[in-house]
């Protein structure tokens, strides 16, 4: 489908059933629609080779219908000259040299959310751009990071936004770069041993600049046509502009559009905004609103993905909590490797902004510490933030802690508890952009990452490098952080702590505990049981002063177990613990 470039010419082709005829019209015939003409293909398509049509030729599609005719762009223009102009052409030449990444297995995945436009902004007056990215690719791999997640790059009206609004889903944004730079971003990110997620938006388009409205002129109840739902079934809290899941066509469309990304551009994995949407006509759970087609659609999805591409990732954003959305096809379930986990984010940030410590209910954190989808703990996605956990009315952990002071020490203390919850639960940890700088205020489009912060808060940036390599387990200590096993045996709701432990095959570099404090009080001698004997060293202690010099640098020494059943664990050792600080312990070889 679309426009098909080859040695000899293009080859055209588009589905539009209610044309009487379709013709290729642009700069290059003046926009004459008798010269190059389509032919009439069976149910509603038509397709013509064109030898004077090369690579790089802008175009339209001229269809003459019975509402009259009607001028508009390829539904599967891979390139456009901005959102309201005109299709191109596109050049499939990009050298990918020695591209051979190998995507990191799924228990050791760190993910950084990004947004293009935002991240690493050069002119003030322009939008960041995918090069602009590839510049702090360095930065990322000395972070500790193995994926990027990009929200979502595809043409969009004007250049600045979050990207949830396409108008040509399978173009990528003109003021980013458009489709070779993103294809240099992925080849440059795989080289830093960085897997790249696209964010994809299939519950909705539009609403802006969008020709696939009435694309071929016909229409119901003003709906928008043959690529959308005309009745009810249209409705979204973006617009009544719902593509048509059951019509074979559009599900080809956006079948179409996610294999491209995988496949033509590399990318290793796609999250799908708001799946629920995708299901459900409200996004909700009444069951006569359900759209079986939607489910249907990414069900059939993630199984070609799983049939010839087992290991990119399919992540859904559907935020109900619903197990059949990560479970197998083959035992009724949608199919996709993980889904993001409302549960996580939202416990975990009310218990970090909540102002007194009395409040804090541990036993709610300790219940979403241990949660996970069909039994597999990477069937979750864990943050403490997102896009949309600090937007839309909502503001970054530290600045919802204490508005306007951000960078004072409740709002680090706080923040970075909960980092360390992130990054050792069980889940697939992820951060979004500047998180690990303390990035204050808000997201907008249109407020650029303000990069001084990372030297300001450079300390803060080498906490975050160490909770990574604990958690990818990088110097051999902490297998356990990429295990299954996790049990929550020490619970405080008095003195607000709780200590969980986690593990692959257990034993000494790989049985891993947690121990945190969330109360604005230290413990000299804080006792915990210990599931072994043996020493057992503190790997991570998030209140050293060299993460930050307003931090009390509370003193936690290594130590050996004692006999002794303590926490149902039949050893128990104690360790200093600061205020709203976290341990990482385990055990060293004998």
């Amino acid at each position: 489908m679309g426009a098909l470039p080859h040695d000899h010419g293009t080859t055209f082709r588009v589905w539009a059933p209610a044309a009487t005829a379709v013709s290729v019209v642009g700069p290059f015939n003046d926009w004459n629609a008798t010269t190059h003409p389509l032919q009439h293909e069976a149910d509603g398509y038509w397709a013509a080779d064109f030898s004077d049509l090369p690579a790089g030729t802008e175009y339209k599609f001229e269809l003459t219908t019975p509402t009259g005719k009607l001028l508009k762009n390829d539904p599967y223009a891979r390139q456009v000259t901005h959102s309201a102009g005109n299709s191109i052409v596109p050049d499939h030449s990009f050298d990918w040299e020695d591209d051979q990444f190998e995507m990191p297995a799924w228990n050791s995945l760190v993910i950084y959310e990004l947004h293009v436009g935002t991240f690493n902004v050069k002119d003030p007056e322009q939008p960041g751009t995918f090069h602009d990215v590839i510049e702090k690719l360095d930065y990322l791999r000395e972070l500790g990071i193995n994926a990027i997640e990009i929200m979502p790059p595809t043409e969009f009206p004007g250049g600045r936004s979050w990207g949830y609004n396409p108008s040509h889903p399978f173009a990528l944004e003109t003021d980013y770069g458009g489709p070779q730079a993103f294809k240099e971003l992925v080849k440059q990110a795989h080289r830093h041993g960085i897997a790249v997620i696209l964010d994809v938006v299939y519950n909705h388009f539009g609403p802006g600049d969008l020709d696939l409205w009435q694309f071929d002129g016909w229409h119901e109840n003003d709906g928008g046509g043959i690529y959308f739902y005309n009745d009810w079934r249209a409705e979204t809290p973006w617009g009544h502009n719902r593509p048509d899941y059951g019509r074979d066509p559009v599900r080809a469309y956006i079948r179409d559009n996610a294999l491209m990304w995988l496949e033509d551009y590399r990318v290793d994995g796609l999250r799908c905004d708001s799946i629920s949407h995708i299901r459900n006509v409200d996004g909700a759970s009444d069951p006569s609103r359900d759209l079986p087609d939607g489910w249907s659609l990414m069900k059939w999805i993630n199984e070609e993905v799983q049939r010839h591409m087992p290991w990119k990732i399919m992540i859904a954003e559907d935020l109900q909590g619903n197990e059949y959305i990560t479970r197998r096809p083959e035992d009724g379930g949608q199919g996709f490797s993980s889904q993001w986990d409302a549960a996580f984010v939202n416990i975990v940030r009310d218990a970090l902004v909540t102002p007194e410590d009395a409040d804090r209910d541990m036993n709610h954190v300790a219940d979403t510490i241990i949660g996970v989808y069909n039994g597999d703990a990477f069937q979750r996605i864990i943050y403490t933030e997102s896009h949309d956990e600090v937007a839309n009315g909502k503001s970054r952990v530290a600045e919802e802690i204490m508005p306007g002071s951000a960078h004072s020490w409740f709002p680090k203390k706080r923040a970075t508890l909960g980092a360390a919850l992130v990054f050792t639960a069980p889940g697939i940890p992820m951060m979004f952009q500047g998180q690990e700088m303390l990035a204050d205020g808000y997201f907008s489009d249109d407020l650029p990452l303000q990069w001084e912060h990372a030297e300001q808060h450079a300390g803060l940036v080498h906490l975050y490098r160490d909770l990574i390599k604990l958690r990818r387990n990088l110097a051999g200590h902490t297998r356990g952080l990429q295990g299954q096993y996790t049990e929550v045996h020490h619970l405080n709701n008095d003195d607000k702590t709780l200590a969980f432990i986690r593990r692959d095959q257990s034993g000494p570099g790989d049985t891993t505990v947690v121990l945190c404090n969330f109360a604005d009080r230290s413990h000299e001698n804080y006792i915990i049981g210990l599931p072994r004997g043996g020493h057992w060293r503190v790997r991570f202690n998030s209140d050293w002063a060299g993460y930050d010099q307003e931090f009390g640098n509370f003193e936690s020494l290594d130590t050996l177990a004692e006999p002794g059943i303590y926490d149902d664990q039949p050893f128990h050792a104690s360790f200093g613990l600061g205020p709203y600080s976290v341990l990482i312990i385990s055990q060293e070889p004998s």
